[in-house]
């Protein structure tokens, strides 16, 4: 009996490992480093930052649109880079902010046309135009003003802008004030030939009114941007001259008003003035003018301003102001800007210097000259 149980247990013992498991112990020295972990090919995915963290830090970097459009059934839409609408329709526009200041077509201001409304509410700015007209296609925009004090700047990075053409099959180009427009060529910035269209899917053609002949838009020297017209991006003086733009839309086409293109070459700076009186000497009551003359560029305005010996005195005199373009002989267009002071019954307190003040956007120049009493 006892043989028969130390049978059992030997046996028992044998099986044991093999039931749990455990391996058989070993007794191999041991390699250097065999007790450490092997590395398993388990693909581990890595942490991505939470999804606001990642908004945050690009909306510091990122402009912010704050414009839509009010929809249908209080619906609002966020506006791309263009869109169309027919004539006829009324627009709303709104964008977020305490503080929102808005740009638009300049021609509304200039008639302070009654169908645009513009109001400040607590949480937005809201632009409505009523019964849109072709002549209301353009750049639609607002931003909002960052103040401290009294003085305001623009926030870059709430901002909203979209081109928005009024198709009119009447009307395929942008209505203009006349009949006529000049646009002066400078060769050192590119020239636009504004012929805009309502119509964003209109082909638009350049043409020269003589020699009679298309103007090809080579996408290079001349290219064509349907927000802004037709641009020479070198002008030189062989472009000067008339041309005209042709647009064709699913019916007959339509020809535009017609530009005058005139070739520049003034240097850009403050006013080149000179200053001339009609005698450096003058008789007692003698009529005496002194004349203050400009040459510059043609579409750069140009402001004067006198002082004078008799001014402390409260001398009467008469100044007259006037511009007129002339060609130098050259192809060349200038902007000839002239002030002309009379004074009359010339006296001793009428002695001395006459100075001059031209001013332009670039700067200020100052010329004087002397008249004398015999």
């Amino acid at each position: 009996m006892r043989l028969w149980v130390l049978l059992s247990l030997l046996l028992l013992q044998e099986s044991l490992p093999h039931v749990i498991g455990q391996p058989t112990k070993s007794k191999r020295p041991k390699e250097h480093g065999e007790n450490k972990i092997k590395p398993v090919n388990k693909k581990v995915k890595p942490k991505m930052p939470k999804m606001k963290e990642r908004e945050s830090a690009d909306s510091s970097l990122k402009s912010q649109s704050i414009l839509t459009q009010v929809m249908d059934k209080g619906r609002f839409q966020k506006l791309a880079a263009t869109l169309s609408l027919s004539a006829g329709q009324s627009l709303e526009l709104r964008c977020k902010g305490s503080n929102v200041t808005w740009n638009y077509p300049s021609y509304l201001d200039t008639f302070k046309d009654s169908r645009l409304s513009i109001k400040q509410l607590d949480r937005y700015g809201q632009l409505i135009l009523a019964n849109a007209t072709a002549a209301d296609t353009g750049e639609y925009s607002c931003w909002l003003q960052l103040c401290n004090g009294n003085k305001c700047r623009k926030d870059e990075t709430r901002t909203g802008s979209t081109y928005i053409f009024f198709s009119d099959k009447e009307e395929l180009f942008v209505p203009t004030p006349g009949y006529f427009e000049i646009v002066y060529l400078n060769p050192d910035k590119p020239a636009v030939i504004p012929c805009r269209v309502t119509t964003p899917s209109a082909k638009v053609t350049l043409h020269r009114e003589f020699p009679a002949e298309e103007i090809e838009a080579d996408g290079t020297d001349i290219i064509y941007d349907v927000k802004k017209g037709f641009v020479y991006q070198h002008p030189t003086s062989d472009h000067k001259g008339i041309v005209y733009c042709k647009a064709e839309s699913q019916g007959a086409p339509q020809i535009s008003i017609k530009y005058h293109l005139l070739y520049v070459e003034v240097p850009t700076g403050p006013p080149s003035a000179t200053i001339a009186a009609s005698s450096s000497r003058a008789e007692a009551s003698d009529s005496v003018h002194v004349t203050c003359t400009v040459l510059g560029e043609p579409d750069v305005d140009v402001n004067f301003r006198w002082r004078y010996p008799g001014q402390e005195f409260e001398k009467p005199v008469i100044i007259q102001n006037f511009w007129r373009l002339i060609n130098r002989g050259t192809g060349q267009t200038t902007r000839l800007s002239k002030s002309v002071l009379l004074v009359e019954d010339f006296e001793a307190r009428d002695a001395g210097n006459y100075i001059c003040m031209a001013q332009n956007l670039h700067g200020e120049t100052t010329v004087a000259t002397k008249v004398e009493l015999n």
